[in-house]
Parts: C-alpha cells; sequence; structure tokens
C-alpha cells in the first residue's frame, strides 16, 4: 500500500462445485471473482485445482494430460486480465508440468496483472482417494511470500495446511496473511470418517499461533472418478473460512452451498498486537534443530 494509505485490507475466499469441463469452471471462478470484487474484495481465493475434477482418487496416466506448462498457461493468462480489469490480487492453482517434473503449483498475480512467480506445493498425500503422490512431485520452491499490491502474503496448499512449520516459515517471511486453495473432502475408504472439523481447528491454530488471518478455500459437490478397481467417489465439504488473527472464525460456508465470504482485517493494527504479543520475540531457533529431523533422534545433525 502507497505511504499514508489505509492498511485495511478485504480478503475473500471462494467456494463451488466443479465439473469437468475447464472453460465451465474458469468461467465460473470468473464469475465469482466479479461477485467478491464487487463486495470490496482486494484478495480473492480459488480453491485447489479449480480447472477440473480431483483427479487424483484414480492412478491413471491419461489424467497426466491435464497438466500444462507454467509459461502462457491459458488460464493463468485468463486470470491476469481479469486480475488487471478488477485491480484485485488472485492466487491461481494449477497442475503444472515443467519438462518431466509435475508439481501441484499456484502462480500468485497481483492487482496490475503481473504474475510475481509461483509456489509449488510441498506435502504430497498419499492414501485412498488423495493418491497425489503418483501425480506430483514434492514441490521444490520452498515456503514464500509475495509482496502484493495490498499485503505481503503467504500461500501454500492444501496438504500443506496440516503442518505448522510450513505456517511459521511464512509467517517469518513478514506474511500478513496466509492463503490455503484446498480439496478436501469424504474417505472413500471409510464413511464414518468427517475431518472437516480437525481441518479447520488445525489453520485456525495457524492463525493464532502466528497472529494473522488466513483464507482457506475448498470445493463442495460429489465427484466420481473411474479407478482401477471400480469407481471412487468424494463428497467434498466446502466450509470454507476467513479466520482472523486470534484463530476466530469470521466468515464460514457450509457443505453445500456456492459461496463468496469477503471479510477486512486492519494489518497494521494486527501487527502491533503480534509484535506486543511476544511470539515472536521469545522464540528459540537455537532449540528447535530437533524440527529438522524425522525421529526426533540426532537433533544437532
Amino acid at each position: 500500500m502507497e505511504k499514508g494509505k489505509s492498511r485495511e485490507v478485504t480478503v475473500s475466499a471462494l467456494q463451488f462445485a466443479c465439473t469437468d469441463d475447464v472453460s465451465t469452471n474458469v468461467a465460473t471462478a470468473e464469475r465469482l471473482v466479479r461477485t467478491a470484487h464487487s463486495k470490496g474484495a482486494n484478495i480473492i481465493l480459488i480453491q485447489e485445482l479449480f480447472e477440473g475434477y480431483y483427479f487424483c482418487q484414480a492412478q491413471s496416466e491419461e489424467h497426466f494430460q491435464r497438466a500444462k506448462p507454467y509459461k502462457d498457461h491459458p488460464t493463468i493468462l485468463r486470470m491476469q486480465k481479469l486480475a488487471k480489469e478488477l485491480g484485485v490480487v488472485i492466487p491461481v492453482s494449477f497442475f503444472e508440468e515443467a519438462n518431466n517434473a509435475h508439481y501441484n503449483s499456484i502462480a500468485i498475480i497481483d492487482a496490475d496483472g503481473t504474475d510475481l512467480g509461483i509456489y509449488r506445493k510441498s506435502h504430497i498425500p498419499d492414501g485412498p482417494g488423495y493418491q497425489e503422490k503418483f501425480y506430483f512431485n514434492p514441490g521444490d520452491t520452498g515456503f514464500k511470500v509475495f509482496q502484493t499490491k495490498f499485503a505481503k502474503i503467504g500461500v501454500a496448499i492444501c496438504w500443506d495446511q496440516w503442518f505448522p512449520e510450513a505456517a511459521r516459515a511464512m509467517a517469518l517471511q513478514g506474511a500478513e496473511i496466509l492463503f490455503y486453495p484446498t480439496a478436501i473432502g469424504s474417505e472413500p475408504q471409510d464413511d464414518g470418517l468427517d475431518s472437516r472439523d480437525h481441518w479447520k481447528r488445525v489453520m485456525q491454530g495457524h492463525a493464532g499461533a502466528n497472529l494473522v488471518p488466513l483464507v482457506a478455500s475448498n470445493r463442495i459437490g460429489k465427484e466420481l472418478i473411474q479407478t482401477e478397481h471400480g469407481k471412487s467417489e468424494i463428497t467434498f465439504y466446502g466450509n470454507s473460512f476467513i479466520a482472523g488473527p486470534t484463530g476466530e472464525i469470521v466468515e464460514a460456508a457450509d457443505d453445500k452451498d456456492e459461496a463468496v465470504l469477503v471479510a477486512k482485517f486492519d494489518l497494521d493494527k494486527i501487527k502491533t498486537k503480534r509484535h506486543s504479543w511476544g511470539v515472536f520475540r521469545d522464540r528459540r531457533p537455537d532449540l528447535y534443530k530437533v524440527l529438522l529431523t524425522l525421529d526426533g533422534s540426532n537433533p544437532s545433525l
């Protein structure tokens, strides 16, 4: 923001059901971005891999055809034009092909349409219904922050949201707001497992521990994917939300309806509270070497 201007920033989380047609989904995303802009939003988050169905329910070589190179990616180019037209920031999730590597990536588009670069998803899940290791290499960008027109933002992707280290890494680099595009729902192997409340509480903890607002965008709807073992089905539970800097939920969607959530935050006021709370003053990085290990042994290595 320019010196002397207000540090109030309005953020938005979108939520919608995907079809398996790219043009339809991109048109839906654009429609909802425009709605968010009409509500005053400055930074607008679209859900993870919104160009189509969440294909990672299956391990199928045909789904690699969904990937496209980052350079001249048609959806990113379209969102650059939209961001410039509306004067908004749009993180754009996409399936990236990089020579023989593939990533679950997100491009950060600034309010003038400039592409600020990409983040590649670091933590890649592998379980029933969420078989991402078949498609995606582990991200090699590291956790990043992006200086946009309205705020310095940290953006990570779905499974990353379960790791407090990721949120803290972005906060340490100066992220003023955290964003998590997501695709999560039911568990095909266990009808009785419902992670939605756990999912929300973990991210609320990231907001509260780092004293920053947090925006989570998830899809809704039932998606059927043909797998090598027959059809797999996930019902995505939505529940997109915006949390404030103490972890409080200030706006939330339900599990069935399309939504455009909007909330305003005074970043200077939050910065003062974050600095005065002392959690960054009293950190002891010299004691955290154990975090560099997998099993807690030999932390000095």
